[in-house]
């Protein structure tokens, strides 16, 4: 039975917008956001290894969300695919700017949902400990959150 968790999280500068937002959410518009992935598992157990006593050495999963998250949209926009008012506007600003194109409306809940499928795999397989993605959380902002979970 798994028991123990732990968290960790980066943080990124990212652009979105919610294109039939009833309010001013559906203008172009940035976030300090913060992903943070919570993991379970066993706590390694073989004794003289670096990772003994954890589940997870904390630097292994920054590397991961880093490269999948981070790396992928800090200092970029997030589009809905269909949002065409959008895409043309950031199709303006050339080759240079960083747009990533999702196939849904990227809100804190879908965007939290997208950041466990982009992460799971590499925690699942980092170890062989029985380690888990358990949930994604998503901070828009300081007092709003979005959390997804399998």
């Amino acid at each position: 039975m798994m028991t123990t968790s732990i968290r960790r999280w980066v943080e990124t500068d990212t652009g979105h917008r919610v294109p039939n937002h009833k309010s001013k959410c559906k203008h172009m518009h940035g976030h300090r956001y913060r992903w943070e992935a919570e993991v379970e598992g066993d706590v390694v157990t073989e004794q003289g290894v670096s990772e003994e006593g954890m589940l997870i050495d904390f630097s292994d999963v920054s590397k991961i969300l880093n490269e999948k998250i981070h790396d992928v949209v800090d200092h970029a926009f997030i589009v809905y695919e269909n949002d065409e008012e959008a895409l043309a506007a950031l199709t303006i600003m050339g080759d240079g700017h960083r747009t990533v194109t999702v196939p849904f409306i990227p809100t804190a809940e879908n965007l939290a949902k997208w950041a466990f499928e982009q992460v799971s795999p590499y925690i699942e397989t980092a170890y062989g400990n029985s380690l888990r993605l358990a949930a994604f959380h998503v901070r828009e902002t300081p007092k709003s959150w979005a959390t997804w979970r399998p």
